[in-house]
């Protein structure tokens, strides 16, 4: 027998301690404080029951900007020590203003602040290119958490592409 799977729905926890939780039953929704659980390091999963009596669960995120996953595929380039470049095949697993989370092709031996470049097109009309520097912030086996370098200035694609 096949157990039905629900996948937990993520609410982020915005600037003031609040979140928003939307039953997935009825589209009620509901606004609430969430600051008690704003300072913990741990993840968060809370159990909600909605004025319709549906019981449901959310996972609680604290990040400071949406993300929006995706299955982008693209190119990394970075320096190596003897001054070659390097260059593997990428996907873009999400994205965010502030930086992308890469799933590379092999396990990479980065480390923390190391600069890689980027390259990726988005999946709008355009097929925007996002051709950019980025900080590499945590690495677990092939997966890449990155942040936008600095003083490379804002790309309005993305910011469209990421409220669409």
């Amino acid at each position: 027998m096949i157990g039905l799977f629900r996948m937990i729905e993520k609410v982020f926890i915005t600037s003031n301690n609040s979140a928003t939780f939307v039953c997935p039953q009825c589209g009620n929704v509901t606004t609430a404080d969430v600051s008690k659980f704003a300072s913990t390091n741990k993840k968060i999963t809370v159990n909600c029951t909605c004025n319709c009596g549906h019981r449901f669960k959310v996972s609680l995120e604290k990040r400071r900007q949406y993300r929006k996953s995706t299955n982008l595929a693209g190119v990394y380039f970075c320096r190596l020590e003897n001054g070659d470049v390097d260059k593997g095949n990428m996907r873009v697993v999400d994205i965010s203003t502030t930086g992308v989370k890469l799933k590379l092709n092999v396990e990479r031996n980065f480390d923390i602040g190391d600069m890689i470049r980027v390259e990726f097109h988005l999946d709008d009309k355009r097929r925007t290119l996002i051709n950019r520097s980025v900080v590499v912030r945590n690495v677990h086996k092939n997966l890449v958490g990155t942040s936008f370098a600095p003083n490379q200035g804002d790309d309005p694609a993305l910011g469209f592409y990421l409220m669409s």
